[in-house]
């Protein structure tokens, strides 16, 4: 057999056995001494639909939940759908993927061999004549035989950290979905709460109105007029205020959205079916927050940190690096391609490190150290999370009681508002009384509107928290 054929088969045969080896170490486990279920209340909002059969097992993640399944309000459905096709922060989100996806490409372009045709023309000459040399072929130009695994170990970081951006989009989302929806709550409380201010306005004007009438002829003292045009006055200025958060709302919601807002799709007002989250079954584990985009890019760094350190042992083994070319030589540009031109050319290069000032130890130390950083990072992901969902369940069943019991108060003010309007029109109590039944409505009123707001804040920070809102509809 010719060396012709011999220094081509050998080069392929080192090419199918190169990268089968990696020096990359296990990876630890994680000690994130967190418990392994949540103190779970009965129920995560007061008449929620479920979908918990009797046996306890829950046929659908929360998770798994689409967003569309989770709003029960078509207006806010609209704005999430526009909010993920315009909001910027997400746009820039998509990018970093495409960016992190051509970074892991051209790192994994590293693991195959580049070809590549040259041609080239060589003339020299001095005190003897002048010559020339005509060569033109196709071949590689040092590529690396990966026999410790470095190239490998750096490609599957490079693909990690792709992942990690994956998910960091997930994440941004989450956020996403879940700041539309509350901006969304904040704007309908706020407009239910300007309402109100509105109404209690108008049965001041009223009261001060009768108040200057019964003035007027004795029936009524200076104090009463005085008490009359005080509250006018207080409740003109939360009806301006009001109105100003009103405003303030729509713009953060605009910003979300990314783009105007039609008017057909602002809230018109307070919507108890806004959130439609599930009950979550007994015994959910607090392995579901595994499913959290933020605790599976974590988990990504940590692989791609792991991989590192494999890369940074491989450097200090021989680095072995190939150059070879097939194609023609000629001393003429006509005669290039004739018959009897035929080159070839093989020359491999090994590289030992023997003397580099301590770099390679101090790199091997620093992928260690990024390791163990990235461990703690994982695990911090997965305790913030556990605390996200544990006080989102805490808050579930405070909150509603405490809207429960204000409905009860609401009840309760507007009774003794009735009573003390009348009382006081007939005569039989004084206008501080009446005062007083006013301001406890309008307090109990303002209350119960923003627990309500609140407890409905609450449900989509739990199905946040759990992983949901990364499919449209339900899987």
């Amino acid at each position: 057999m010719t060396k012709s054929v011999l220094a081509p088969l050998a080069l392929a045969t080192v090419l199918f056995t190169t990268g089968c080896a990696t020096l990359a170490p296990s990876l630890p486990a994680a000690d994130t001494a967190t418990p392994a279920d949540w103190p779970l209340p009965a129920n995560t909002g007061e008449g929620a639909p479920t979908t918990v059969p009797a046996d306890g097992v829950p046929t659908v993640p929360i998770a798994d939940i689409g967003w569309r399944d989770f709003f029960a309000d078509p207006k806010l459905d609209a704005l999430v759908e526009t909010a993920l096709a315009n909001n910027r922060d997400l746009r820039v989100a998509a990018l970093n993927v495409e960016r992190a996806r051509g970074q892991y490409r051209i790192q994994r372009a590293d693991r195959l061999p580049a070809l590549g045709a040259t041609a080239t023309l060589q003339r020299s000459g001095g005190d003897a004549p002048v010559t020339e040399a005509y060569t033109a072929g196709v071949g590689l130009a040092a590529f690396e035989l990966d026999l410790f695994g470095r190239v490998r170990n750096l490609s599957n970081a490079a693909l990690q950290r792709y992942f990690a951006t994956d998910e960091a989009r997930i994440g941004v989302q989450l956020s996403l979905i879940a700041e539309v929806a509350n901006a969304y709550l904040t704007l309908a409380a706020d407009q239910e709460l300007q309402q109100i201010a509105q109404a209690t306005l108008r049965n001041h004007e009223e009261s001060l109105a009768l108040a200057e009438k019964r003035h007027a002829v004795g029936a009524t003292s200076a104090l009463d007029l005085a008490q009359a045009q005080a509250e006018l006055e207080g409740a003109r200025a939360d009806v301006a205020r009001l109105g100003g958060d009103v405003a303030r709302d729509t713009h953060a919601l605009q910003l979300l959205v990314g783009t105007p807002l039609a008017p057909e799709l602002l809230p018109g007002g307070p919507s108890d079916d806004a959130i439609g989250l599930l009950p979550l079954p007994a015994g959910l584990p607090s392995e579901a927050l595994l499913r959290r985009p933020d605790v599976r890019a974590a988990e990504h760094q940590l692989l791609a940190a792991n991989a590192n350190i494999g890369a940074a042992r491989a450097a200090f083994f021989p680095s072995i690096s190939l150059t070879g070319s097939v194609g023609a030589a000629s001393g003429e540009l006509s005669d290039l391609f004739s018959a009897g031109t035929h080159a070839w050319s093989f020359v491999p290069s090994i590289t030992l490190p023997i003397f580099q000032g301590g770099k390679l130890r101090a790199n091997l130390a620093v992928a260690h150290v990024d390791r163990d950083i990235a461990l703690a990072e994982y695990e911090k992901a997965i305790q913030a999370g556990f605390r996200d969902v544990a006080d989102a369940l805490a808050l579930s069943e405070a909150l509603a009681q405490q809207q429960q019991a204000l409905r009860a108060q609401v009840d309760a003010a507007t009774r003794a508002d009735t009573l003390a309007r009348a009382r006081h029109e007939a005569g039989r109590d004084s206008y501080l009384t009446r005062l007083v039944a006013q301001r406890t409505l309008y307090a109990a009123r303002q209350g119960l509107i923003t627990v309500r707001q609140a407890e409905q804040a609450n449900r989509v920070a739990l199905y946040r928290a759990l992983g949901g809102g990364w499919s449209e509809t339900g899987q």
